[in-house]
């Protein structure tokens, strides 16, 4: 397979990628890792005319600690954010969610920030970033605007991003002591993309009560998708076999899954239920509180 013709760009600064980016609009697809946006073009189920290649730009791969937030620069590679002590400190969930995030050579290559603009609707750090509350810095003509991630996936392949402009920063709120996190998913084989997953982070206090639960799946619909209802199943209660398997049932009400030749809707609902008992699980035991 051949991609359709296009004009390539290596900018060396970020300044010049946004400029690239207002002037060809619509046009113009920022590449990042690649590990999405190539397939698509060698496809030609994407055919921009100009693409921008961020690889050049070192200013925009980063990892750091900033007023109790996680920031990530939108080039920050996938395998520095599995393995990044800083990381696994500041938000342990993303550090959990990681390894399922294909096999090491994608991650070695796939960014934070190609991730969460492709937004497939199966794919783990968008949802980690619903769970989590992370803030997108989107960046083009008329400056930077910040975006919650409740507002940045609109829909499959669908970001709130306008065509002028490119994600510039995620900001994750770092976990607060006492929180345990976990994710947990399905898919037909190792290293494929998941079929239906959960990103769990529950704060405990001191008498392992939940004081605050954040959940959330992916494959269970368009987009990822808040898990509300078991959210507030949990909140106040100890993770115990018994609401566990009350909070993780709550979920089927949460998605609202898609059929495809993969999977049913039903099977996904199901999914879904089984996914967040196995995270909460998995938490409860890590707590001791079961």
């Amino acid at each position: 397979m051949k991609p359709a013709p296009f004009e390539y760009f290596a900018p060396e600064t970020a300044e010049e990628a946004l400029a690239l980016m207002a002037e060809h609009g619509v046009e113009a697809r920022p590449l990042a890792g690649g590990q999405s946006l190539v397939p698509l073009i060698n496809m030609r189920m994407a055919q921009p005319s100009v693409l921008i290649d961020l690889n050049r730009c070192p200013e925009l791969a980063y990892l750091r600690e900033e007023d109790g937030m996680l920031v990530s620069g939108p080039m920050t590679r996938q395998r520095e954010l599995e393995l990044s002590e800083t990381v696994r400190a500041a938000c342990p969930l993303i550090a959990k969610a990681m390894p399922h995030m294909g096999h090491a050579t994608i991650r070695n290559r796939g960014t934070a920030g190609g991730s969460l603009s492709h937004a497939d609707p199966s794919a783990e750090l968008p949802g980690v970033a619903l769970a989590l509350g992370a803030e997108m810095i989107a960046g083009g003509p008329n400056g930077r605007r910040t975006v919650p991630a409740t507002e940045f996936f609109f829909a499959e392949l669908t970001t709130a991003l306008e065509p002028d402009e490119m994600l510039c920063e995620i900001r994750f709120p770092e976990a607060p002591a006492g929180s345990r996190a976990a994710f947990a998913e399905v898919g037909s084989h190792f290293g494929g993309l998941a079929l239906v997953g959960v990103a769990a982070q529950i704060d405990l206090d001191s008498a392992g009560r939940c004081t605050k639960a954040a959940l959330a799946a992916t494959g269970a619909g368009e987009r990822p998708t808040r898990l509300s209802s078991t959210e507030a199943v949990l909140t106040g209660e100890v993770l115990e076999k018994q609401s566990i398997a009350e909070a993780a049932e709550a979920a089927a009400g949460d998605v609202e899954p898609l059929e495809d030749l993969h999977a049913t809707a039903h099977w996904r609902r199901r999914a879904a239920v089984a996914m967040a008992a196995r995270a909460l699980h998995e938490i409860a035991d890590e707590a001791g509180t079961r």
